[in-house]
C-alpha cells in the first residue's frame, strides 16, 4: 500500500483546474481563495473564470484577487476548452440566469462543490438547480461527475432535492463534506466580556432576519451594536441611533472584531446558511457566537444555539460568568480544527486517491 506521503508525492503530478465565477462576493470567494492556497501545494493548479449572467460590472472579489496575486496565478477567462486531470467547479448557482456554460470541460474527475443550498426551508428550490446541473452535464466529458456538499446542512438540502429529482446518469454524491478551509489565526478571547454585540455579512435580504428580530438581538441597552454590511438599512433610512451601521467592506474585518465581544448572527427564516464562514472568522477572533440551531450545528460545541428572544439573557449570563465565556470560545476554536488546511489536504488526497488509484 502506498504511504500517505507517497500518495501525496504522486498527486503532485496531477493537473487540477478550477472553474469559478470570480465575482462572487463574500464567503464563496473567500473559501475558494483559501482552497487555492492549499491545492497549489498539492498539485498543478490552473484557474478558469466564467463570466456568467449573474454579475454585470463587479470585478474580481478582492480576497480572491489577493490570493491569486500571492500564488502567482492568473485567471483564464471564458476558455473554449478546459482540460485537466481533475476539474473543480465551485458554486454551480452562478449558471442560474443562463442556459449554456460556454466552455467545454474535458477531465477524468469533475467535482462540483455545492456552496449554495439546493432547497430553502419549506422545500422550495433555492435556484434552478436542474438547469445549472444540466449545463454542466452537457458541457463536460468526464469519467466521473461528483457533487460535493460543504456541510451537513448543505448535504441535507441536496439529498432532499435528489429525492424529488433525478441526477444525470453517472453522477454521484461525495460521501464526506468538501468543507471550507478555516485556518485562521486564533486570538485569545477576553477574560472580561462586555455587552458589545455585532454581526457582519454581505448585504442582501436573505442575509438578515426581520427588523423585529434585529431589535431583539441589538437593543438600545447594549454598550455597542455594530452592523457591518448594513447597506439595505442605510439605503432605506432605518433609524436606530444605538446601532453603528457600516456598509459592506467599509471596515476591515479585524477592525470590526475589535469592536465586539459577541457575534450575534441570524438570517431570514426563508434562507439557511450552508456553512457560515463568517462565524468561523468570529470564533477564531475570540468572539462568542450566538446563532440559530442549524447554523450552530456545523461548528459544534462552544457556539450557542438560541432564538433571538434568548440573546439578551445569554449575553447577560456570559458577562456575569466570564469563565464560561472563555470556556465556550475556546471549545469553539478547538472545533475549527476539523476545517484546518491539513484536514483539507487529507480530504483532497482521499478524493483523488479513490479516483486515480494512487494508493492500493
Amino acid at each position: 500500500m502506498t504511504s500517505p506521503k507517497g500518495a501525496r508525492a504522486a498527486l503532485a503530478s496531477l493537473s487540477v483546474a478550477y472553474v469559478i465565477e470570480p465575482r462572487f462576493p463574500g464567503g464563496t470567494s473567500s473559501a475558494i481563495a483559501a482552497e487555492l492556497a492549499e491545492m497549489s501545494k498539492m498539485a498543478k493548479v490552473t484557474v478558469y473564470g466564467i463570466r456568467s449572467k449573474m454579475f454585470n460590472s463587479l470585478g474580481v472579489a478582492p480576497q480572491l484577487a489577493n490570493a491569486l496575486n500571492d500564488l502567482g496565478l492568473s485567471i483564464q477567462w471564458d476558455a473554449p476548452v478546459i482540460s485537466a486531470d481533475v476539474v473543480i467547479l465551485h458554486n454551480p448557482s452562478f449558471l442560474k440566469f443562463q442556459t449554456k456554460i460556454g466552455s467545454r470541460i474535458l477531465t477524468r474527475q469533475l467535482i462540483i462543490v455545492t456552496h449554495e443550498n439546493f432547497q430553502r426551508p419549506g422545500g422550495t428550490d433555492s435556484f434552478d438547480v436542474a438547469n445549472c446541473l444540466d449545463q454542466i452535464d452537457q458541457a463536460s466529458l468526464a469519467l466521473q461527475k461528483t457533487l460535493a456538499p460543504i456541510s451537513p446542512i448543505n448535504r441535507a438540502t441536496l439529498d432532499a432535492w435528489t429525492d424529488q429529482n433525478t441526477l444525470p446518469p453517472g453522477w454521484t454524491v461525495l460521501d464526506y463534506d468538501w468543507f471550507n478551509i478555516c485556518s485562521f489565526a486564533h486570538q485569545d478571547p477576553t477574560s472580561a466580556p462586555r455587552d458589545r454585540r455585532g454581526r457582519h455579512s454581505r448585504p442582501g435580504f436573505e442575509k438578515f432576519p426581520s427588523l423585529s428580530d434585529m431589535d431583539l438581538c441589538f437593543p438600545d441597552h447594549a454598550e455597542a451594536n455594530v452592523i457591518l454590511g448594513a447597506d439595505t438599512f442605510l439605503g432605506e433610512g432605518i433609524n436606530r441611533p444605538h446601532w453603528s451601521m457600516h456598509s459592506f467592506q467599509a471596515l476591515e474585518v479585524e477592525q470590526y472584531f475589535e469592536m465586539i465581544d459577541f457575534m450575534v448572527y441570524y438570517i431570514s427564516p426563508t434562507w439557511r446558511e450552508s456553512f457560515g464562514r463568517v462565524l468561523a472568522e468570529a470564533i477564531a477572533a475570540g468572539k462568542l457566537v450566538i446563532t440559530d440551531p442549524e447554523t450552530a450545528s456545523v461548528f459544534g460545541e462552544g457556539v450557542i444555539a438560541a432564538q433571538p428572544s434568548e440573546v439578551d439573557e445569554i449575553v447577560a449570563y456570559m458577562i456575569a460568568n466570564p469563565a464560561q465565556f472563555l470556556s465556550s470560545v475556546k471549545a469553539a476554536q478547538k472545533g475549527l480544527n476539523r476545517f484546518s488546511a491539513s484536514a483539507f489536504e487529507d480530504l483532497a488526497t482521499t478524493a483523488f486517491r479513490a479516483e486515480f488509484g494512487v494508493a492500493a
